[in-house]
């Protein structure tokens, strides 16, 4: 009776070391949780990013006030009856 009890004493002890221990045990089972919630913390920023690129080409596909807001801002474009005035700091007292 006493072989017996060590035998599956051994055992347990052989299965415990597997689950903990080797690849494929909890450990790792630990490890790849983690990353899957790093992923899918980095997959809902660019989803929201993404979002917000269609909705920004949906707008200058369908409308002309995006492109012209465009237009305005990056390339300081005009419409031919504005006058576009320009306006720099003084720093010291002096223009730059």
């Amino acid at each position: 009776m006493r072989l017996f009890i060590l035998v599956f004493a051994g055992l347990l002890v052989l299965l415990q070391h597997r689950l903990w221990m080797t690849d494929g045990g909890l450990r790792e089972v630990w490890q790849l949780e983690a990353a899957l919630s790093e992923q899918t913390g980095i997959n809902r920023s660019l989803a929201s990013r993404n979002a917000a690129l269609e909705a920004e080409v949906l707008d200058l596909k369908q409308g002309l006030d995006a492109v012209e807001e465009r237009a305005r801002a990056e390339l300081g474009m005009v419409r031919e009856d504005e006058t576009f005035y320009q306006i720099t700091p003084y720093r010291d007292g002096r223009r730059q």
